[in-house]
């Protein structure tokens, strides 16, 4: 039967799952945090698929699967930016929460032992203090952007003030000025995946993120159902490998159920900002920074 707790804010931790966490913390095993949407929705930031992702060109409403592809972008790339610069105004005034601080925490008292892989843009890991280096934004960042046609750019700043405007606005001539390339005139891209693109190396750390699978002793998965490919990869991985599995969602989900299946999982019932505080807690012991 699967494991789980019901309660919504601060409880003490399950004996199974103290019990689990201990192993790990007790032989100085390898972390991977895997999050999703989940978390991010704790801050205020709509979930993708959910109603604020449709967008209306002309007489037609486009769903986010197909707004978000590059296909749309060769069609209507100012539509494509419009939408995504709505999306961007949203996420400038969400704030990380207290499950976002608890995995800095974890990082800083693990150090390389740690891996955050993340499926969200939004950049709120970063933002609560997560480094760059142990972060996989495994579905690119929107604080970046990248030349549509590849022409060699590599990564620039995605001019932070255009989130402050109208995303329903057309763009005016200065804006578009702003999404154009500095190196080759053609337009500049959001530096995401989009739904027709498949994972790489060099902008999703697409090895990296197997590889850290493949060497984890604890995969802590935390508000995502593993709906897009590499995170479903990254579950077997650990489940093959015998890592223990926790899975932190207020509802159960195929990692729930690959934690009841695992000899060492647990489904662990709630919100992030309710359980990963004392999760963390328990993983790192003494060692947990302030």
């Amino acid at each position: 039967m699967i494991q789980c707790s019901c309660h919504n804010g601060p409880m003490p931790l399950e004996p199974r799952l103290r019990e689990i966490l201990g192993e790990v913390r007790d032989a100085g095993g390898r972390v991977v945090a895997l999050t999703g949407a989940g978390i991010s929705a704790e801050s205020g930031i709509p979930t993708f698929r959910g109603r604020d992702g449709f967008w209306v060109v002309g007489s037609r409403n486009y769903m986010p699967q197909e707004m978000a592809t590059h296909a749309m972008f060769l069609m209507e790339p100012e539509e494509v930016w419009r939408w995504y610069l709505h999306r961007f105004g949203v996420v400038r005034h969400a704030a990380p929460n207290a499950g976002h601080e608890a995995l800095v925490r974890l990082e800083r008292a693990l150090g390389e032992r740690f891996t955050l892989v993340t499926q969200n843009i939004d950049g709120l890991h970063r933002r609560a203090g997560a480094s760059d280096e142990r972060t996989h934004c495994i579905h690119g960042d929107a604080a970046w952007v990248r030349c549509a046609h590849d022409c060699g750019v590599g990564l620039l700043p995605h001019p932070a003030h255009l989130a402050a405007r109208d995303g329903r606005a057309p763009l005016s001539p200065a804006e578009r000025e702003e999404l154009t390339c500095p190196r080759c005139r053609g337009w500049l891209r959001p530096h995401v995946l989009w739904f027709d693109e498949c994972y790489d190396e060099e902008n999703y750390r697409f090895d990296s993120t197997l590889r850290a699978a493949r060497e984890a002793d604890l995969l802590l998965v935390v508000g995502t159902s593993g709906a897009t490919n590499l995170p479903v990869r990254v579950g077997q991985l650990c489940f093959t490998g015998g890592a223990a599995l926790v899975d932190v969602n207020p509802e159960e989900n195929p990692f729930s159920e690959l934690a009841e299946r695992s000899r060492r999982g647990f489904f662990a019932r709630g919100s992030a900002t309710a359980r990963l505080p004392e999760i963390v807690e328990a993983l790192v012991g003494e060692r947990a920074l302030s």
